[in-house]
């Protein structure tokens, strides 16, 4: 099993709420999102479990886990608009991580201020609709919190 952990702390909601249909239809994968909605000032995502960046854009980035589960963090919704305003990388692509090291920061109010949703989706890709267990939904989760176990 993989405990895949809190980018940031936060309330957790399901991906059914996320107000993007690819997440909220589970089409890249199962998971939760976490909303840094009330943060005042720049939050840093840090990775969810231990692995590889294989992907890293300012808006959303990808691990190949150690442990054979691949991850994604989007931060925000349609948030690739914003061509990397508002972000600040700090790993590159191909970064060997472990869970909790810094990968991107933001501002939550910046997104919300041009007009775009600052919801993180954490999502297991290529998992099945509803694989994922739900457990954190509807609680705060702190810094290093599990989200969730595959």
């Amino acid at each position: 099993m993989t405990v895949v952990r809190t980018p940031f702390a936060g309330p957790v909601v399901a991906l059914a709420d996320v107000p993007d249909p690819v997440f909220a239809e589970q089409l890249v994968g199962a998971g939760v999102a976490v909303d840094p909605s009330a943060v005042t000032g720049t939050v840093t995502a840090v990775a969810p479990v231990d692995g590889t960046i294989v992907k890293l854009h300012p808006h959303a980035f990808a691990l190949q886990g150690a442990a054979g589960t691949d991850v994604l963090v989007h931060v925000g919704i349609d948030t690739v608009k914003l061509k990397g305003e508002g972000f600040e990388l700090l790993a590159t692509e191909g970064d060997t991580v472990a869970a909790g090291d810094p990968v991107v920061r933001f501002d939550p109010s910046a997104i919300i201020a041009a007009g775009y949703s600052p919801v993180v989706p954490v999502v297991v890709l290529g998992s099945t609709p509803d694989s994922v267990p739900q457990g954190a939904v509807g609680t705060d989760v702190a810094a290093g919190d599990g989200l969730f176990e595959v």
